[in-house]
């Protein structure tokens, strides 16, 4: 049998009553087993000791046991709630049905509350223990029995009637039996032989609940085990211990070292389902405010997103928009002549709709590196792709004084990518050197485009200036969205650029410690 955790099929939801131990859980359960067997040997030799005058302390033990089990109850009752199990109901009612019995119990235990006139007799006290112990007992074999045979609901109904019905039945049981030993306590039967010594009658008791212990410990290690499972064989097995040490070890003797022992033993295994519900709840409600934690960036990260698309979009469109309307005013001023220059207007208008359709591919690009998408890549040759972008800076190159090199390979490096993609991530290396050399006083206004082998199967296409380089401090962080050194600038161009090479298998850089200019490089896969 795995011990791995599995959680149900379906829409279940995450429960003690519904999921897989996992190995260390099942380790740690054997653990606790094993340190309760061998601690209840250190009461053995001093087992019969009779501790005279402790019933003070019977008073707080049956409050923390009181406690303990409503406290336990409702929280089984919470899961029932969410999981709908009758199985998991009925040992919410067992252990209500306990808790509940723990207060007659001290009630009429005798010289406790004898000053109050609480004398009901002796066998008022072991009469509620029998109950007790048996009804528990039987309420876990039953628990035992349904929890594989619960049907599951994808929607579980939302009437508190059962929850209601069963706390009814069990305050009622208590109730019933609480006046019964008040009210006609000689007709009880004879447990005790005196206010500390049990009767033979006690050891079928004993040997019951020990019986019903066993059957409930045989079904539960059959077949498939929850979490919840898991540690109420860990009950059970404390609470055979301390039915062991209370009427065995210690020879029934009340409020001697072994009685004592199995009551502490009995406290905590009160305790264990507890606390384990606390620590799934606890578990839960870290998971929850992780959830919610990560909903939030999730969330957060998609504004970001559909902030640095828009941003995007704007400063791509921005250069065919730009060249637009330069076309545009150098068609209107040639026809605007007294001669107009019909052939040069047109070639004007031509370049308008050769940078319409640009903008449209642009837009196609930029959607595609948002859906991550492989489509429409095809092969093409790197020089290829880096004229064509020069071809369309030339005269913006002439107008500013700039001068435009290039040192290409002779023969053709074919890789495979998205052209309009490629053809953009080229033409922000080329703008973005162009307005810094722009702003550089005096030397050189040069840049320069250089494409060469990078080892056998990559090709780097390197873009270098003269103008005043990228600060060091700015270094870490130009490749970041929204970040720009230019008053008018996005901070999207270089953010695009990375994507996209990403996307294609390569990298681009930024070279560092060069005397002055700036150089991006970038590599691609090429083809064989």
């Amino acid at each position: 049998m795995s011990l791995r955790e599995e959680l149900p099929a379906g829409p279940q939801p995450y429960l003690l009553s519904n999921s897989r131990p996992t190995r260390h859980q099942t380790l740690f359960a054997l653990c606790i087993s094993a340190v309760l067997a061998c601690a209840c040997l250190a009461a053995v030799p001093f087992a019969r000791i009779r501790l005279e005058g402790t019933e003070g302390l019977l008073p707080a033990y049956a409050a923390a046991m009181l406690l303990v089990e409503v406290i336990t109850a409702a929280l089984l009752l919470a899961t029932y709630s969410v999981q709908r199990s009758l199985a998991v109901l009925v040992l919410s009612s067992a252990y209500l049905f306990s808790g509940l019995l723990a207060l007659p119990w001290a009630l009429t235990f005798p010289g406790v509350f004898d000053a109050f006139g609480l004398d009901t007799g002796m066998q008022s006290t072991a009469t509620i223990a029998a109950v007790r112990r048996l009804g528990f007992a039987l309420l876990v074999l039953a628990y035992a029995v349904l929890r594989n045979q619960d049907g599951r609901t994808e929607e579980p109904p939302v009437s508190s009637r059962p929850i209601l019905t069963s706390v009814g039945m069990v305050g009622l049981c208590v109730a019933l039996l609480t006046l019964a030993v008040f009210l006609d306590p000689g007709t009880l039967p004879e447990f005790m032989v005196s206010t500390r010594d049990v009767s033979g009658l006690w050891s079928y008791v004993s040997a019951t609940a020990l019986i019903l212990y066993a059957t409930t410990l045989l079904i539960l290690l059959r077949g498939r085990r929850s979490v919840l499972d898991l540690w109420l064989i860990v009950v059970i097995v404390t609470l055979s211990i301390e039915i062991i040490l209370l009427s065995y070890v210690s020879g029934g003797i009340r409020l001697s070292v072994g009685w004592w022992a199995g009551r502490v033993y009995g406290l905590v295994s009160a305790s264990i389902v507890l606390l384990a519900l606390l620590s799934q709840t606890t578990a839960l409600h870290a998971k929850l405010a992780h959830a919610v934690s990560q909903e939030r960036r999730i969330r957060e990260s998609r504004l970001t997103m559909m902030e640095a698309l828009s941003a995007s979009i704007a400063h791509e469109i921005n250069q065919p928009l730009s060249s637009m309307v330069t076309n545009a005013n150098a068609a209107a001023r040639w026809l605007d002549k007294p001669r107009p220059e019909i052939d040069e207007a047109q070639d004007a208008i031509e370049d308008i709709v050769s940078d319409g359709h640009r903008a449209g591919r642009i837009i196609e690009g930029i959607r595609m590196i948002f859906q991550k998408s492989s489509r429409d890549r095809e092969l093409l040759d790197v020089k290829t792709l880096v004229k064509d972008v020069l071809r369309r800076w030339q005269a913006d190159a002439r107008r500013t004084g700039v001068a435009l090199e290039t040192y290409l390979e002779e023969e053709p490096v074919t890789v495979v990518g998205n052209r309009v993609q490629l053809q953009q991530v080229i033409s922000n290396l080329v703008a973005n050197p162009i307005d810094a050399v722009n702003e550089a006083t005096g030397g050189e206004r040069v840049v320069q485009l250089r494409t060469r082998q990078h080892d056998r199967n990559w090709v780097q296409v390197s873009v270098e200036d003269t103008g005043p380089g990228v600060a060091l401090d700015d270094a870490d962080r130009i490749f970041e969205a929204f970040f720009t050194t230019k008053p008018e600038g996005m901070g999207m161009g270089l953010m695009f650029c990375r994507s996209v090479i990403e996307s294609h298998g390569g990298r681009l850089w930024l070279e560092r410690d060069r005397p002055g200019g700036a150089a991006f490089r970038f590599t691609l896969p090429r083809l064989e």
